[in-house]
């Protein structure tokens, strides 16, 4: 942030703090940061976006770059990638389905991310953060317990893919759990098709009921401290490209799967 000195110039002062630690500044003091005449300081828009200053004139460089990624709108693009792996996952089934050469690779890699970026990470997070803040407020109590069976048996499932894809030899390799009256292949196209149905209306309802009645028991202020709490856990797993680094890993497997270009699902005429 900048200070002004006797002149009137504006002096370089040291790095602002983080959007949580601005979270406990009184207003009165975070106000009294903003010094009238002085230019735009780096670090100042973390101010900004913690609601204790006033804010950037509009079209200033920047200063939309900090609006923080709130709960909902974190956990919602979580479900993009899970959809562009269900999207792989039935890229899968048809190859498998026509008796083409099964992509064991690409679809293990994809079950891997589902492994350690949905089922570890995303819905640990709705499972700590999201499901018992609703059902102490006693919203969606209905709901709730479904979602969490359906996570445990998605890992079960997910399992299973992992299982069958990652220890596919040249030819063919039974999944974990045998199954005496399918085929390897009939196996592995039934857990990824028992996948899909399973999460797409699980995320559809997650994405239009669950996470827009987390904003209606949420303070303002542990909302802001949760979506920290979710940033720093993601990069704490992911490392610094955290969410970005993932979407990445998923567009590798699309480009080898040949499904990565969004024209080529355009309807024609």
């Amino acid at each position: 942030m900048m200070a002004v000195e006797d002149d009137g110039r504006c002096a370089e002062q040291p790095p602002a703090m983080r959007r949580r630690e601005l979270l406990g500044v009184p207003a009165a003091l975070a106000g009294g940061l903003v010094v009238a005449g002085c230019a735009s300081a780096p670090g100042m828009d973390a101010v900004l976006g913690a609601g204790t200053a006033v804010s950037p004139p509009a079209g200033t460089p920047g200063a939309e770059d900090e609006v923080p990624v709130t709960p909902p709108e974190d956990l919602m693009r979580e479900h993009g990638v899970l959809k562009r792996i269900l999207l792989i996952y039935r890229e899968g089934i048809r190859r498998l389905e026509v008796g083409e050469a099964a992509p064991y690779q690409e679809l293990n890699a994809g079950a891997r991310i589902i492994r350690s970026f949905i089922e570890e990470y995303h819905e640990r997070l709705e499972e700590r953060y999201v499901f018992p803040r609703l059902v102490k407020a006693g919203k969606l109590t209905d709901v709730v317990p479904v979602l969490v069976l359906q996570h445990q048996r998605g890992r079960l499932v997910t399992s299973r893919i992992i299982d069958a894809t990652g220890r596919a030899a040249p030819r063919e390799s039974p999944p974990v759990t045998p199954r005496p009256t399918r085929s390897p292949r009939q196996g592995l196209v039934a857990d990824m098709n028992a996948f899909i149905r399973m999460y797409e209306p699980h995320e559809a309802r997650e994405d239009t009921v669950v996470f827009p009645a987390l904003r209606d028991v949420v303070p303002p202020k542990e909302f802001l401290d949760m979506a920290e709490i979710f940033e720093d856990e993601e990069h704490r797993r992911f490392g610094a490209a955290g969410f970005t680094g993932v979407v990445n890993q998923v567009a590798d497997i699309e480009k080898r799967l040949g499904i990565y270009n969004l024209a080529q699902f355009t309807p024609r005429g």
